[in-house]
């Protein structure tokens, strides 16, 4: 085993060395993980955990295919991206064959949080407005920048809102403002959207972006309605301001029948921007922004070059081409689809049998499984959910919560997961 310390003495490094605000899983009773394979996690004693957790790990830990591009390239060359190399423009390529046709122009960064950086960079420069609509707990990153359009992060320190960002509702037709019970969720969340412009042109403000996760991840596994993002975008466009669609941890067909999630909201809804990451490398650290030609002539127009050390340099666009391979080549689209649906249906005959379960939803395998109190009330169920995840740790399946009210369980395992996992899953669950 791949060990240097006892596991006490690695926790006790930890709290020496590693700032306190970096958190780990499972703090009360840590796991100390040492190797992983495919969907399976393993802990320094050797004991197996199925991991339902690492959308990083997108085809699966340890991917031979991506440690062998990884270790080819790594002793031909890795170096400044500033240097003409074939990888970078091939996976360009690659990348922009899975997205609309106006979406055609990439910018590498290292990690999502970069990639959102750029893009409020990028929806900024292009008419030369300020401004940013973001939903309410969303997280975009660790960035300043990130945090200050992050409810998720900004309401839990003392940080009050800036001027600038403007917090829409979350488009949540369980527990949000408008339910599903209601005669046109849509419309009325997009309404919220273009309420708050025209206040914000009453103050004199002008919107440069709107930013959303496809499916918001930490909001709580959250679908937004049908139709709710073509509304928000005609608002926003004709404001003078951009849709960029975070698909940082959503993206790579973890939904399944399409590769990227906003395409599930039809072939007349594309984003402006696109922002992409963790899933991208398989835990290599690499990630992109895609735009059109219009926006990144724009940028362009500033007069700022823009380089980026390590974006895109040959290791990372090898590892990245390697992730597509085997997306292609094991079909993990295909599986996500069959997998997920699977899944879906087992966890719903649960909600059938306990009470604990309020809701069950999700697409490919991306799922939450909202925990209540009441049903009436749909009384977050915070507790309950800490005590799931540990014990289910015990049975040796690794879980999450999350959400608003940390009552979300939250399912995005490697793309690798199979029916027989999810029927483990659910039979300790």
């Amino acid at each position: 085993m791949c060990e240097l310390y006892s596991k006490q003495d690695t926790l006790a490094l930890r709290r020496k060395h590693i700032g306190p605000s970096c958190k780990i899983f499972f703090a009360a009773d840590p796991i100390k993980i040492v190797r992983a394979q495919r969907q399976y996690m393993f802990d320094e004693k050797g004991e197996q955990y199925l991991d339902c957790i690492n959308n990083v790990a997108h085809v699966g830990h340890c991917h031979p295919e991506v440690v062998k591009a990884a270790m080819k390239q790594m002793e031909l060359l890795n170096t400044n991206s500033r240097f003409l190399h074939d990888n970078i423009v091939e996976y360009a390529k690659r990348l922009c064959a899975t997205l609309p046709e106006k979406l055609s122009v990439c910018y590498f960064t290292n990690s999502g949080s970069e990639a959102n950086d750029l893009a409020l960079r990028l929806a900024r420069q292009f008419r030369g407005h300020q401004d940013v609509i973001t939903l309410d707990h969303a997280y975009h990153g660790h960035l300043t920048s990130l945090i200050e359009i992050s409810p998720y992060k900004f309401r839990k320190g003392k940080d009050l809102k800036k001027e600038f960002v403007h917090v829409a509702p979350i488009p949540d037709t369980y527990r949000g403002k408008y339910r599903e019970d209601h005669a046109d969720p849509t419309s009325a969340y997009a309404d919220e959207v273009k309420k708050i412009i025209e206040e914000a042109h009453k103050n004199g403000r002008k919107i440069a972006a709107f930013i959303a996760e496809s499916m918001q991840s930490c909001g709580g596994q959250v679908i937004p309605p049908t139709g709710y993002f073509q509304k928000v975008a005609e608002y926003v466009r004709a404001a003078g301001g951009v849709f960029i669609a975070d698909e940082v941890q959503v993206g790579f067909g973890r939904v399944g029948k399409h590769f990227w999630s906003f395409q599930m909201h039809g072939e007349d809804f594309v984003p402006d921007i696109v922002t992409m990451g963790k899933p991208m490398g398989n835990g290599h650290p690499v990630a992109c922004v895609v735009t059109t030609k219009e926006i990144a002539e724009a940028f362009c127009s500033s007069g700022m070059e823009y380089f980026n050390t390590y974006g895109g340099n040959p290791v990372s666009s090898a590892v990245a081409l390697a992730v597509l391979d085997v997306i292609e080549n094991e079909d993990l689209q295909g599986n996500a689809t069959r997998v997920g649906g699977y899944l879906t249906e087992l966890l719903k005959k649960q909600k059938a049998k306990h009470t604990l379960i309020g809701d069950v939803r999700g697409v490919g395998l991306f799922i939450g499984i909202d925990l209540v109190k009441d049903h009436q009330r749909r009384t977050p169920a915070t507790a309950e959910a800490q005590h799931v995840i540990y014990k289910m740790k015990e049975k040796r399946v690794l879980l999450s919560a999350d959400g608003p009210h940390r009552n979300v369980l939250k399912i995005k395992p490697p793309m690798c997961f199979s029916e027989e996992d999810a029927k483990f899953l659910v039979d300790q669950l």
